[in-house]
């Protein structure tokens, strides 16, 4: 069993009347099998609605299984003696890092959650700067939180994340309210923690550019996952994707259409590099130097 381990998942909100009694039900989850190993980094996509933050919450068991069942490092999230042991085995980080900051000084903050968990002082001030250190914030220790930018904001509240040592972290759309330099942090950070701390890492998220060095993408729509595999295979099916109210990265979309037009290019182009590379290659080898065959390079 992998460290998170969903099967026939479903959940459903309800809709109660001031009596408290059930006016309706909205299926938010519907039939999800999910098993992601240990050190994976798995992102999750999907428009609004289709359910993927709702599959977050059960992770950490802010919400339980209507039906079916969740594991956490082969713990049930319904078995409330081990809610505990759950929420620090999976670490949640959100839209607003505002919503998870509450120290006044950088260190304090991150400090706030081990000295909760009963961690001796001294432990504490070492995964603080071990934290820090991880998401290239040590420098920021002493600073107000107030003065940070956002993208440095939602680095401190993974460093606290880090800090209480879990084998899993879970970011619901952590980049939804930055700019692109803040997004680029914030990826690169998580991405480091994956590879470095081997720190296992679901992403969600619709910024198709920060889920092309996954190990797996999982696609969700109207509460199911409607296709799953590696990034070049998921952006492989450009139109199945765009069915689903998904864009795909820009240097996918321009192979794509290239493709159309006739180049014989491969399937799954994912990044500006390895296009420009494709098409140096197609040159060489067509030897079309020269003939109406224009190579562009991409920002």
């Amino acid at each position: 069993m992998g460290i998170i381990k969903a099967s026939k998942l479903a959940f459903d909100y309800l809709k109660v009347d001031e009596e408290g009694k059930v006016e309706s039900k909205s299926r938010a989850i519907d039939d999800v099998d999910l098993d992601v190993e240990e050190g994976d980094f798995v992102a999750i996509l999907g428009h609004n609605g289709s359910g993927k933050s709702t599959l977050a919450k059960h992770i950490n068991a802010i919400l339980l299984p209507t039906e079916g069942t969740l594991y956490v490092d082969g713990k049930d999230t319904r078995d409330e003696s081990k809610l505990w042991e759950i929420r620090q085995t999976a670490g949640m980080v959100f839209q607003n890092p505002d919503n998870q900051i509450i120290g006044t000084i950088v260190d304090e903050d991150v400090g706030f959650g081990p000295e909760n968990m009963g961690v001796p002082q001294q432990e504490i001030w070492e995964r603080v700067e071990h934290s820090l250190r991880a998401v290239g914030m040590w420098e920021y220790r002493d600073h107000s939180p107030n003065k940070l930018s956002g993208g440095q904001k939602q680095r401190v509240a993974i460093a606290g994340v880090v800090a209480m040592r879990p084998k899993c972290i879970v970011l619901d759309e952590p980049t939804a309210m930055l700019d692109p330099n803040g997004r680029k942090e914030v990826i690169r950070t998580v991405q480091e923690l994956n590879r470095q701390e081997h720190v296992t890492v679901l992403l969600i998220t619709h910024y198709m550019e920060e889920v092309i060095e996954a190990d797996k993408v999982i696609v969700m729509d109207q509460g199911k996952v409607v296709m799953q595999g590696t990034p070049r295979e998921v952006f492989s099916h450009v139109d199945e994707l765009k069915g689903y109210r998904l864009d795909v990265p820009q240097a996918t979309l321009v192979a794509y259409e290239l493709q159309k037009a006739g180049l014989p290019l491969p399937d799954g182009i994912l990044s500006n590099e390895e296009l420009v590379r494709e098409l140096e290659k197609l040159q060489r080898q067509t030897k079309l130097c020269g003939r109406n065959l224009f190579l562009c390079q991409f920002d």
